[in-house]
C-alpha cells in the first residue's frame, strides 16, 4: 500500500507536542545523540529516531560482520535492469531489513549523476540520465517508504566526484542545474514524496549545500512543495546561523554538532529567530510520526497494510541476473547449455573472492557471499570445472578472514578489562554508543585483538595494520611491528577506508594453527567530529609468481571447452573518499585475458566492477559480461546466466569508452577550490553525441539471449498536461526462447534546431516480455519535460516548439522505428 502523502492528521498532534518543548529540547532535537538516532523525548512521547546506510542494504547501528545484512547488487546494477517495479520490489525488503534491525530511515537512495567515469561513487549512483535515475530513484523510494520507513534521497545536489569533497565549490549554470543534477531529485519528489533528502558536502555557487537557502528553501520546498526533513550528510554542517538559515533540519551525527546547545545559544543571544527551529521541529515530529516513534500518531503505514514478507537471497539473485549487461556475445557463445555446457576453465582472482559491494559508507556485511566459483561448482557437473587464480588484481592485505578465530579485549589506561566480544574478522568499526558491554569512549584505551590463525597455505604471509593510533602486531612468539600511525590525509575518513599498512611476514605451515595478537592504543582526537574506534587486522595469504599464475591459467583454458575468466577493480580503485585515475583494471589481468583468449577462442570474461573500465581485448574474446557489484547471490546469479536458465536482463545505463582519452567528461579534480562544470548540459551521451566520438558501448545496450523484430510505433498526442503523447510500440520475439526486451523511446530535436541542446534525449521506456514469436506491446508516456529548456532569463521550464521524432530501438545506437511528434508551447 503506498502511504498517504497527506499530513494533515498530524498537524494537531505536532503543534501540541511542539508547544510542550522549551528551547533546549527544541535545539536537542535537531542533533544527533550519537553516529545514527536523535535523542528521545518521553515528555512528548517521542521516541528515539534511527537511521542507517543503504544503499545496497541496510547495516543498522552496528558497523561490524557480525550484524549480518542482505546486500543486494549496486544502485548501478538496478539501474541496469531499467526496471523502477523491481527498485521498488528492493525498496519493499531493504523496508524489511529496517525494521529487523530497529531503524525508522535508510539514507539513500544515492541519485548523483554519472559526469565523469573517473567518480570514486560512481557505482552507488545510478545512472549518467536524469530520467532514467529519477524513475529507478522513483521506484526505490515508493518501496522502502510503503514498507514504512524513510528514505534520504542524496546527496543534494552535484556531489558527483569525491576529490575535495568536503570544500569543493562547483559551479554549475543554472540550466544544467536544472536539466541534469535537480533533475532526478524534482522527479522523486513529485512521484515519490520522500520523507527526507540529505544535504552534500560540497558547496553550488558559492553557498554549501547545508546552508543553501535558494536550493533547500526557495526551489526544494518552494517550488517542489518538499514537505519532509533535511537532514546534512555525516559531518556536512559547519555554521549554525548559516545551516538553520539555510533550510537544514537535522546536523549529524552527535553529540558534537553546530545544533543542539550551540543553536540554542544562538537564539538567545539574538543570532537566529526561534521560530525556524520551531519550523525544523515541525518536521522532525512529522517525520516520527509517519515512521511510527511518536505517541498517539498513527504511522503512514499500518502494520497489517506492510508488504508481504521477501526473501532476500531470492531477490538479490533476480537483481543481479536481470542487471548482468551482455555486451558481446560472438557466434552465440552464450549461453554455455544448461543440459551440456561443456567442460569449463574458470579463472580470476574474483572468482574465488567476490567483489559484491563498493567501498566506503555503502558496506554492508551479508551473512554469505555466493562467489562465481561457488556458482559454478553446485551447477556443473562434477568434473566439468577446473579453478585458476590467473592474476590477482591486487597486493593488497585485507582484513582477517578465513582461518582467523578472534576477539577484542578493551581495556582502561591502567589494564584493567573493561569488556570483550567476538569478532568474525579483523575489522574493529565501533561508532557512538557501539561499543562492548562495559565500554565507553572516556574510560577506554587499548583494544587488543587476539585469537588464532590457521592457515589453508603454506609459505610467506603478509600481516599488517589499518587504522591510525598506536599498534603492537605479534604473530606466534614474533613482534612484527610496533610504533603509532599518524593522520595523514584531509579526508577524515579516508584513514578508516584507506588501504593497509603491510607490517611483517611470517612462513607458516598449511594447517598448523598460531597465535595472533594486535595491540591498539586507541588516539588522542579531541577535534575528532564522531566518537569512534576503527582498525583492522589485516593479512594475505601467500603468493605464487605472477608469470607461473598465468601459465597455470592459460593451459586449463586451452584444455577447456569454454574459458571464463572473472576480472575485478578492487577497494583502492572503486570506493568513497577518492577519484579514479585511470580506468584501466588493476594488475595483470588485462594481459591474463589476452592469453587466455589466445588459448581458447570461446572465452568467455565477466567484468566484476561497479562502473567503466577500459576493456582492450573487448574484440579479441567471444563474449563479454558486466556483472556490476552483483550482491550476495553473486554467483548463483552467475550460473543461472552462464548456462542459459535465465538471460542477461541488463541495458547499459551509462556510456562505456573504450579509452578514458576518448571521454569527453572526464575532469573531477578542483583548481583553488572550485570545479567548474564547463560542460554545461553535454554529459554523458549527450556529450559523446556532442563531439561524434564512438564509445566501447552505448548508453542503453545490451544483448539477450533472443531476438526482437520492432514492427510498428504509433504516436498519440496527449490533450495537455505534463505529457506530450505516448509511442506505441509493438515488438516480437524473432528468437526461439522466452525474453525480456527494454524498450527504449529517444526524442530527437527538429531538424534545424536553433538551441543549444543534445540532438537527442531519453524519454521513456518500458519493459516487455514474450514467448517465441509472441508479440507484446509497449506503451512509452513522452513527458513535456523531454522538450523544454531551462530559460535563464526568465527562470523556468520553456517549450521549444517544433516536430521533434520519438526514436523506439533497442538503445541509443540502435533505432528501429521512429515517429513524428510535433510540439507546441
Amino acid at each position: 500500500m503506498t502511504p498517504s502523502h497527506d499530513t494533515t492528521a498530524y498537524d494537531a498532534l505536532v503543534e501540541d507536542a511542539l508547544g510542550k518543548l522549551d528551547l533546549d529540547a527544541k535545539t536537542r532535537l535537531l542533533a544527533g545523540r550519537n553516529m545514527w538516532a536523535l535523542p528521545a523525548l518521553p515528555e512528548i512521547g517521542l521516541r528515539s529516531l534511527v537511521m542507517s546506510d543503504g544503499p545496497i542494504g541496510v547495516r543498522g547501528v552496528r558497523w561490524t560482520a557480525d550484524d549480518p545484512s542482505v546486500a543486494l547488487p549496486s544502485p548501478t546494477a538496478l539501474a541496469a535492469t531499467w526496471d523502477p517495479e523491481l527498485a521498488r520490489r528492493a525498496g519493499h525488503l531493504l523496508a524489511q531489513e529496517a525494521r529487523r534491525k530497529g531503524v525508522h530511515v535508510l539514507l539513500a537512495p544515492t541519485v548523483n549523476l554519472h559526469r565523469s567515469p573517473l567518480g570514486g561513487r560512481h557505482f552507488e549512483c545510478c545512472s549518467e540520465d536524469p530520467y532514467l535515475t529519477g524513475e529507478i530513484g522513483t521506484g526505490y523510494v515508493t518501496g522502502v517508504q510503503e514498507g514504512g520507513v524513510g528514505t534520504t534521497v542524496k546527496h543534494f545536489v552535484a556531489n558527483d566526484a569525491e576529490t575535495e569533497r568536503f570544500t569543493v565549490n562547483n559551479t554549475v549554470a543554472p540550466r544544467p542545474l536544472r536539466e541534469l543534477y535537480l533533475a532526478p531529485f524534482e522527479t522523486i519528489v513529485k512521484n515519490a514524496h520522500p520523507w527526507g533528502i540529505m544535504a552534500a558536502y560540497n558547496s553550488v555557487n558559492g553557498p554549501t549545500m547545508t546552508e543553501h537557502h535558494h536550493l533547500q528553501n526557495e526551489v526544494l520546498r518552494g517550488e517542489w512543495g518538499f514537505d519532509g526533513f533535511l537532514v546534512s550528510d555525516w559531518m556536512a554542517a559547519r555554521s549554525t546561523k548559516g545551516a538553520i538559515e539555510g533550510g537544514l533540519d537535522v546536523a549529524m551525527p552527535g553529540p558534537r554538532t553546530v545544533y543542539g546547545p550551540a543553536l540554542a545559544a544562538a537564539v538567545r543571544a539574538g543570532e537566529v529567530d526561534e521560530a525556524l527551529v520551531d519550523d525544523a521541529v515541525r518536521r522532525v515530529l512529522r517525520l516520527a510520526a509517519r515512521v511510527g516513534v511518536l505517541d498517539g500518531a498513527p504511522p503512514a503505514v499500518a502494520p497489517a497494510a506492510l508488504p508481504a514478507p521477501v526473501d532476500g537471497a531470492a531477490l538479490a539473485r533476480e537483481i543481479a541476473r536481470r542487471a548482468f549487461v551482455l555486451v558481446r556475445n560472438a557466434h552465440h557463445t552464450l549461453p554455455l547449455g544448461h543440459a551440456r555446457p561443456g567442460t569449463v576453465a574458470l579463472i580470476g582472482a574474483a572468482a574465488r573472492d567476490a567483489r559484491v559491494l563498493g567501498g566506503g559508507s555503502a558496506q554492508v556485511f551479508p551473512d554469505h557471499i555466493v562467489s562465481p566459483l561457488d556458482g559454478l561448482r553446485a551447477a556443473l557437473p562434477e568434473g566439468d570445472l577446473t579453478y585458476s587464480v590467473g592474476a590477482h588484481p591486487s597486493d593488497e592485505l585485507a582484513a582477517a578472514g578465513q582461518g582467523f578465530t578472534l576477539r577484542a579485549v578493551c581495556r582502561d589506561r591502567s589494564g584493567q578489562v573493561l569488556g570483550e566480544t567476538t569478532l568474525p574478522n579483523g575489522a574493529v568499526q565501533w561508532h557512538g554508543d557501539d561499543l562492548p558491554a562495559g565500554v565507553t569512549h572516556e574510560a577506554l584505551h587499548t583494544v587488543e585483538i587476539t585469537g588464532t590463525f590457521t592457515p589453508r597455505e603454506s609459505g610467506t604471509h603478509l600481516f599488517g595494520t589499518k587504522g591510525l593510533g598506536g599498534f603492537r602486531l605479534t604473530v606466534g612468539d614474533r613482534v612484527l611491528h610496533d610504533g603509532t600511525e599518524a593522520p595523514d590525509h584531509a579526508d577524515p575518513f579516508e584513514a578508516f577506508f584507506g588501504a593497509p599498512v603491510v607490517r611483517g611476514q611470517v612462513e607458516l605451515t598449511a594447517g598448523e594453527q598460531v597465535e595472533v595478537a594486535l595491540l591498539h592504543t586507541v588516539p588522542d582526537l579531541p577535534d575528532a567530529p564522531i566518537q569512534a574506534v576503527g582498525f583492522a587486522l589485516a593479512h594475505r595469504e601467500p603468493r605464487r609468481a605472477a608469470e607461473e599464475l598465468i601459465e597455470e591459467a592459460v593451459a586449463a583454458a586451452r584444455a577447456a571447452d569454454t574459458a571464463v575468466v572473472v576480472v575485478a577493480t578492487t577497494e583502492r580503485v572503486e570506493s568513497e573518499g577518492f577519484d579514479r585515475t585511470d580506468l584501466r583494471l588493476p594488475g595483470r589481468q588485462d594481459e591474463l585475458v589476452e592469453r587466455v583468449a589466445a588459448a581458447n577462442p570461446r572465452t568467455v570474461v565477466v567484468v566484476n566492477s561497479g562502473s567503466p573500465v577500459e576493456l582492450p581485448w573487448r574484440n579479441d574474446v567471444a563474449a563479454v559480461l558486466l556483472s556490476w557489484f552483483p550482491g550476495q547471490e553473486a554467483g548463483a546469479a552467475l550460473a543461472d546466466v552462464l548456462l542459459g536458465a535465465a538471460e542477461p536482463g541488463g541495458r547499459l545505463p551509462t556510456t562505456w569508452p573504450a579509452r578514458l582519452a576518448d571521454a569527453p567528461v572526464t575532469r573531477v579534480t578542483p583548481v583553488n577550490g572550485e570545479l567548474p562544470y564547463e560542460e554545461g548540459v553535454f554529459i554523458g551521451y549527450r556529450a559523446w553525441q556532442q563531439v561524434g566520438a564512438e564509445p566501447a558501448y552505448c548508453f542503453g545496450h545490451g544483448l539477450g539471449y533472443t531476438d526482437w523484430g520492432y514492427e510498428t510505433a504509433t504516436y498519440t498526442p496527449a490533450d495537455g498536461g505534463d505529457a506530450l503523447g505516448t509511442v506505441t510500440v509493438r515488438v516480437r520475439n524473432t528468437g526461439d526462447r522466452a525474453g525480456r526486451e527494454v524498450v527504449q523511446v529517444y526524442l530527437a530535436v527538429p531538424d534545424g534546431d536553433a538551441v543549444e541542446r543534445p540532438v537527442r534525449r531519453l524519454a521513456g521506456f518500458a519493459t516487455v516480455s514474450a514467448a517465441p514469436g509472441e508479440t507484446a506491446e509497449a506503451v512509452v508516456a513522452l513527458p513535456r519535460r523531454a522538450a523544454e529548456i531551462w530559460d535563464e532569463q526568465a527562470a523556468g521550464w520553456r517549450l521549444v516548439p517544433g516536430t521533434y521524432t520519438a526514436e523506439s530501438g533497442r538503445s541509443l545506437a540502435d533505432i528501429r522505428l521512429r515517429s513524428r511528434v510535433p510540439a507546441e508551447s
